[in-house]
């Protein structure tokens, strides 16, 4: 047991080094380039070394005898290429690999053009395959002619080669030894990290990772398995790779799906997907507005669906009059607001959602208690017994936003017509700039959500009939009651103590009085 846990802290240690050193790395080769406008230079460097490792790693299928990156290119045959492409989805030359690359970084006058080739040619690799869409437009913000860069080829080639030789010496032990988690953390890092430091741009695209956990957790909770889980804002993934990392990855049968309207968020997500080991055939990420032109119809519908779509951000609504008529949207009887397109996203997630699963769905607190046709939408999810909880967090945990954010949990099999509310804004620990869930913090609410307990101050299942009397409002505030934390204060005891602090200033004023009469005498 004591080796167990001297391991375990050793990998720990391990990571957390990691992570103050990649930080450390990619703080100073940006120069004095923003460093929200240079990340996609670190992440694409990182992307770039972990498929040529994995790549390498692949053909050498274990036999130390083979090194592949020594190998000349023109030993690989067609066939060779071809089974390559169709297990991983792509192809590198011996040549092209990243190791390869850096190793002559700092001394080749055309690096910013040989490194354009490749990742043309890895890309290009993938044309004709099953994985040509998750593998087009990887590389594509990895642009090696930007003057963020430097405005001489000499200068860009010096920032390039700093950034692949500071990637190059963050140590992630021999790839074939279980360590690809390690790729992976660090580029969830690095994102985290970025998104911190950019604000409301960084909240926009990164769900903290406290947060991403109880919402797994959330959708997850009691399916043993699930055919596929759905983001349909997923930003850069990080909601789908929890449920990798919370769960024994078989409980997903058939993969990670999500929808994207962000071009470089787009390719950062389709990234975070191989860097934590799912391949190809195990996840599709689509670029579009999900709204308006949703994909993975065909797939529907989804076990599992989690999201934290844009807060109120506004939308076409009913300027266009077919939308009424969209199957996701016409049960409702009525279209999000233009200017809030909130319950769009709820009714497109409720849509796609399997009548044995569940969705959890960070939302803005104010869709539980406007009126018009949010309160319509509300009406609908109530009346039909979808919305199983609503869960209130504490302020300051997102990026960028201080508001207390809610959880909406909707499922499409409840039996009880009761609604459960919790009350978690209290739970919370203050770091740095913002607050974080704790593992503590997500067990308690967890706790609480399976058991549906009534717990006072903390949790309450109200009937859904005392919601519709309420006009439908579903704010946690409504129905938990917040716990008075002002003092108690005994009135009969404060008149006691009153009445004896009188007593003494009438026994001082009597002891003055008869001080003053003996000077005057």
């Amino acid at each position: 047991m004591t080796s167990n846990n001297a391991k375990s802290i050793t990998e720990t240690q391990q990571r957390d080094q990691l992570q103050r050193q990649i930080w450390k790395i990619a703080d100073e080769v940006r120069g004095a380039v923003d460093g929200w406008d240079f990340k996609q230079y670190v992440l694409g460097s990182l992307f770039y070394r972990f498929i040529s490792e994995n790549f390498a790693n692949y053909i050498q299928a274990g036999d130390e005898s083979i090194d592949y990156s020594a190998l000349p290119d023109d030993v690989i045959t067609d066939e060779i290429k071809k089974d390559a492409i169709k297990t991983k989805g792509y192809f590198i030359y011996p040549s092209q690999l990243f190791c390869k690359i850096v190793a002559e970084a700092n001394t080749n006058p055309s690096l910013n053009t040989d490194l354009a080739n490749i990742f043309n040619a890895i890309e290009s690799s993938a044309i004709g395959y099953p994985s040509e869409s998750d593998i087009k437009g990887l590389f594509a913000d990895f642009d090696t002619t930007s003057n963020r860069l430097g405005n001489t080829v000499a200068d860009k080639n010096k920032r390039l080669a700093a950034v692949l030789n500071g990637v190059a010496e963050l140590d992630f032990g021999d790839f074939a030894d279980h360590k690809i988690d390690l790729f992976g953390d660090a580029y969830e890092y690095l994102i985290s990290n970025y998104a911190s430091n950019a604000g409301k741009s960084g909240g926009e695209f990164f769900t903290p990772p406290n947060v991403s956990r109880l919402i797994s957790q959330l959708a997850l909770h009691n399916q043993k398995k699930v055919n596929k889980i759905y983001d349909p804002a997923a930003g850069s993934g990080s909601l789908l790779l929890q449920a990798k990392k919370q769960f024994d990855e078989h409980i997903i049968e058939d993969g990670f799906f999500g929808q994207e309207i962000n071009h470089t968020t787009y390719n950062l997500a389709r990234m975070n997907m191989f860097l934590h080991n799912i391949n190809y055939d195990k996840f599709e990420i689509a670029l579009g507005d999900t709204l308006l032109n949703p994909k993975f119809g065909d797939e529907k519908p989804f076990d599992a669906i989690v999201s934290n779509p844009p807060y109120s951000i506004k939308w076409i609504g009913s300027d266009d009059p077919t939308l009424i008529n969209d199957d996701r949207y016409a049960p409702a009887g009525v279209l999000a607001p233009k200017s809030k397109a909130d319950f769009a996203f709820i009714m497109h997630a409720l849509s796609y959602l399997s009548d044995r699963g569940r969705a959890a769905i960070v939302t803005f607190p104010g869709i539980f208690y406007r009126g018009g046709a949010e309160q319509k939408i509300r009406k609908y999810l109530v009346d039909n017994h979808y919305v199983e909880t609503v869960i209130s967090l504490a302020p300051n945990l997102f990026y960028g936003t201080s508001i207390a954010v809610n959880i909406l949990v909707l499922a499409k099999n409840k039996t009880v017509k009761t609604t459960q509310f919790i009350d978690a804004s209290k739970l919370f620990k203050k770091e740095t700039n913002n607050s974080v869930l704790t593992d503590e913090h997500i067990q308690q609410i967890m706790q609480v959500f399976a058991s549906k307990q009534d717990i006072e101050y903390f949790a309450k299942s109200v009937d859904n009939q005392t919601i519709a009397d309420n006009d439908y409002n579903l704010a946690v505030s409504s129905y938990v009651e917040a716990e008075d934390t002002r003092e108690v204060i005994d009135i009969k005891q404060l008149n006691a103590n009153i009445a004896e602090t009188v007593k003494k200033i009438n026994t001082l004023r009597a002891d003055i009085d008869e001080i003053i009469k003996e000077i005057e005498a």
